[in-house]
């Protein structure tokens, strides 16, 4: 299983004009070409962590991977990353939008780890990984990215909660009253009352009737 994984880290990734050819040929639309760009992104981040386990000191093979090592690829990272995150001593901590520029160091913004890490989860699994074993999975990996977000959100003076989508708690209580009023009139309806009136009285025999007034005029 693993053998097969880490053929696939020697694997370079399509090149644009490769990826726009086959757009191009088979007319795709643009959900397509954003699954596309999500493929060889993966794909591409599939190929660095590979990098990264090779350059490793001493080489660490996928089989030996564990949570701890993701850790640490993704303090690797942190080099590379391009949003400043304040420290506590920066007078600019907690400031969304700094008014000068501050040593601060740079780092990978947490939305970035937190996709990179879903997108590597994902490739473990297609490539032949167990979940179970799925290192990108760890509850140390978790841990982490949500002391990162808090962290990040504190230092930069955003906050990184996702907003439900709710109806306004005015509209709900219309479309309530709306269902309520819909039940009432429905059970008080002439449709649903006509199954309570009493049967109609049997229908008169008209030719009964003329016999028996012709015998009383006679």
């Amino acid at each position: 299983m693993f053998n097969n994984m880490d053929a696939v880290f020697n694997q370079e990734p399509n090149s644009p004009n490769q990826s726009n050819n086959s757009d191009n040929g088979s007319g795709a639309t643009s959900s397509t070409n954003t699954l596309s760009r999500y493929q060889n992104q993966k794909r591409r981040d599939w190929n660095t962590f590979g990098q990264y386990l090779r350059n490793h000191r001493p080489p660490l093979s996928l089989c030996r991977c564990s949570g701890a090592h993701v850790l640490e690829f993704l303090r690797y990272l942190d080099q590379f990353g391009k949003t400043k995150v304040h420290t506590h001593l920066c007078p600019f901590f907690g400031h969304p939008n700094p008014p000068a520029p501050c040593p601060c160091p740079l780092r990978q913004a947490w939305g970035s780890l937190d996709a990179l890490i879903g997108r590597l989860r994902a490739a473990f699994e297609e490539n032949g990984g167990k979940p179970e074993q799925n290192p990108f999975g760890a509850r140390a990996v978790r841990l982490y990215l949500r002391e990162v977000r808090d962290s990040q959100a504190k230092a930069r003076g955003i906050s990184y909660e996702k907003k439900k989508r709710k109806r306004p708690p005015q509209q709900q209580q219309q479309q309530q009253q709306q269902i309520v009023a819909t039940e009432s009139s429905s059970s008080s309806s002439p449709a649903n009352m006509v199954l309570m009136a009493p049967p109609p009285p049997p229908p008169l025999n008209l030719h009964h009737h003329h016999h028996l007034h012709l015998h009383h005029q006679a």
